[in-house]
């Protein structure tokens, strides 16, 4: 099989990077963000659902994808935090009975190169609040989360702007980045785990 190089990239692998997926939109928006900078496939996986926090969710998954199709994997755990929870009382409570409604977007890529290759961690986040449902309602919490400085909530927005400011956008970024840099500094952008202090106040998050 012919070895396949990220474009603009130092960093070559023996096959293309499978991005586990089962999501159709979610690799739509995959597909726009990244374009032909990574070359990736998409399969789905049935992966054991794991509790836990994201970027450790992430990395697991990524650990068990590997090994599943024995080469580089890049596997997604994504999930709406909001601030002022201990609990998750259900949507409506949240909406009545809590004032802040303040929330943040969180989207953590783990990238496996195989299945002995400890993988490296990713985040995006972006800030915003929690407003009653607007816009169409056909990809997840898109409807109910309006980003900070915007208007509209992600379900209003037009693609190619939400994919300049997503959570899964800026988590991306980074992965990108990660392949443009690869062969002058291949331990750049490994994510640290002060990423992992992603606001650890009182928070909860939706998958």
């Amino acid at each position: 099989m012919a070895a396949a190089r990220a474009a603009g990239s130092g960093l070559v692998l023996s096959r293309p990077v499978t991005f586990v997926t089962g999501n159709a939109k979610k690799l739509e928006e995959v597909r726009a963000i990244l374009g032909d900078s990574i070359p990736f496939r998409s399969i789905k996986l049935d992966l054991p659902e794991l509790q836990g926090e994201p970027e450790d969710i992430s990395k697991e998954k990524a650990r068990l994808a590997a090994k599943r199709v024995n080469g580089p994997v890049l596997v997604e755990d994504t999930c709406l935090c909001f601030n002022a929870l201990k609990g998750l009382p259900g949507l409506n409570n949240l909406l009545m009975a809590y004032e802040d409604k303040s929330a943040y977007a969180l989207c953590v890529f783990s990238l496996a190169l195989g299945p002995e290759i400890e993988p490296i961690t990713f985040m995006g986040k972006t800030p915003g609040k929690i407003v009653p449902p607007r816009g169409p309602n056909d990809f997840g919490w898109d409807p109910i989360f309006q980003p900070d400085g915007y208007a509209q909530t992600y379900a209003e927005l037009p693609k190619e702007e939400k994919n300049k400011i997503s959570h899964r956008s800026r988590a991306l970024s980074l992965v990108r980045s990660h392949f443009a840099q690869a062969d002058n500094a291949p331990t750049a952008l490994r994510a640290t785990t002060t990423n992992r202090a992603v606001d650890k106040l009182s928070q909860v998050c939706l998958e």
